[in-house]
């Protein structure tokens, strides 16, 4: 039997969230699996990834193959380094990504105002300590 690690669907159109499952790879996608690992939601900023690290582990050293997907997500959460580590490599444990701003908007533009604001009177209040 081929055990995968994979992503089934979850929530309505749109606002889809993921389970992250080990399955049967001739199980269908939303089907029956054999235990749940964690769960990643894309519409987060930055995304949200729970998995559990030591359940992870465990089937990657029983053999469960990760879709591409999954093993992007194992990754994030440390469980692949964790596990390549176990067999013997030197690995680096990455690190959260940065949360994404749109540049164009008008909450970012506000922030960038108000921190150019505060740099400034900040250099000022220093420059006249200086004098001083």
């Amino acid at each position: 039997m081929a055990v995968k690690i994979r992503l089934a669907q979850r929530g309505k159109k749109k606002t889809r969230t993921y389970r992250v499952v080990v399955a049967d790879a001739r199980s269908p996608r939303d089907g029956k699996f054999i235990e749940d690992l964690g769960f990643y939601n894309p519409h987060d900023n930055p995304s949200t990834v729970d998995i559990n690290v030591e359940k992870a582990v465990s089937w990657l050293d029983k053999g469960a193959q990760p879709s591409e997907r999954a093993q992007k997500l194992l990754e994030i959460s440390g469980a692949w380094a964790q596990w390549r580590s176990t067999k013997g490599e030197v690995v680096s444990i990455p690190t959260a990504p940065e949360p994404k701003i749109k540049s164009s908007s008008k909450a970012n533009n506000k922030k960038n105002e108000a921190e150019a604001e505060v740099e400034s009177e900040a250099s000022d209040s220093s420059e006249g300590s200086e004098e001083e």
